[in-house]
């Protein structure tokens, strides 16, 4: 004779639905709010602009160590909503052009890997509910289907902020290597030239700084340019 199934307990009906609760897509999303939240403010906090005026901080030495500490240092700031321009000019500033372009890459790289799963773990599920306007589902199929040539014109182009493009790819059908990869290849002219540009800051007439400031000049209004004669692809004009 089969032995009874013991009935369910309410502590075990409650543990299930707390848990379902707790892993629900909107209690991921606002969590992925209180951590960007929170990672913004401690950026406000820590003014990550001052390495501009007063150089690298006490115990920060020469070398190969230190560039890779501020290539991890550069990738969290990027997720916490600093200035990628500001990040490039400092590590140019602090590391010089070569180097300092090797640690700034580093941590785009690394910054946008980190903001792509963050979005696509914790905010996906709950904001793909939202893609209802023209542009944001005309922006959603882009990033979908075309996904590597469209994030490689987003990073060769100046204009569209880098933590806007890490969410959207995020929360698109974008797959992770190819979005890598992109931003690995489309962020190298701009941060370059800004890299040198921190580099030579100290010479503003050098041919190198006004080369760099030059491109960054005409990219920017290239952008300019090249989004107000495709704003029809959004505005469906």
């Amino acid at each position: 004779m089969l032995a009874p199934v013991p009935a369910a307990r309410p502590a075990d009906g409650l543990a299930v639905r707390l848990t379902r609760a707790l892993l629900s897509p909107w209690s991921r999303f606002s969590l992925l709010v209180a951590v960007l939240l929170a990672a913004a403010a401690t950026m406000l906090l820590l003014d990550p602009q001052r390495l501009l005026t007063t150089g690298r901080p006490g115990g920060l030495s020469d070398g190969a160590a230190a560039a890779v500490l501020f290539g991890v240092a550069y990738g969290v700031c990027t997720v916490a909503f600093v200035p990628r321009p500001l990040l490039n000019l400092a590590a140019g500033a602090l590391f010089g052009s070569q180097v300092g372009l090797a640690a700034a890459m580093t941590g785009t790289v690394l910054g946008a890997g980190i903001a792509f799963g963050l979005g696509r773990v914790l905010g996906q599920d709950a904001l793909r509910t939202l893609l209802r306007g023209r542009w944001l589902k005309a922006a959603d199929g882009q990033l979908s289907r075309h996904g590597f040539r469209s994030m490689l014109a987003l990073r060769l182009f100046p204009g569209v902020p880098f933590a806007a493009a890490n969410y959207c790819a995020a929360v698109s059908r974008m797959g992770c290597p190819p979005f890598l990869v992109a931003t690995g290849l489309g962020s190298v002219p701009n941060t370059a030239a800004y890299v040198v540009a921190g580099s030579e800051a100290s010479s503003p007439m050098s041919p190198a700084f006004l080369a760099a400031m030059g491109f960054i000049v005409v990219t920017g209004l290239g952008a300019a340019v090249v989004a107000w004669f495709r704003r029809h692809r959004f505005t469906g004009q």
